[in-house]
């Protein structure tokens, strides 16, 4: 299973899928490196899943056009946490009896 991969696996998933964008755009990896601003070693390094950063990442996806791989990442929020956490308080709030139908 997918939650059950460690580190050095997701790298290796993540390097694989980069590897098979650049191959299906039937780019080199000089290609990438030059649209990227970047060394071949960067993507050589990227596409083994040999470590990389961030930065190296968002360039990549940039230069096979794919940023939309980041967006993927961080989902909108739809509903505010500070909202939410509001209305739980209110919800366990103690509140008082009404004194209209105590006669």
């Amino acid at each position: 299973m997918a939650e059950d991969l460690s580190s050095e696996e997701w790298e290796q998933r993540l390097g694989e899928r980069i590897r098979a964008l650049r191959l299906a755009a039937d780019l080199a990896q000089s290609e990438v490196a030059e649209r990227a601003g970047i060394s071949v070693g960067s993507v050589k390094n990227l596409e083994s899943g040999r470590g990389s950063s961030v930065s190296t990442l968002v360039k990549v996806l940039r230069a096979l056009d794919r940023e939309r791989w980041i967006d993927a990442l961080e989902p909108e929020i739809a509903v505010s946490p500070l909202r939410m956490l509001q209305r739980q308080v209110a919800a366990v709030a103690p509140r008082r009896a009404s004194r209209k139908g105590n006669l």
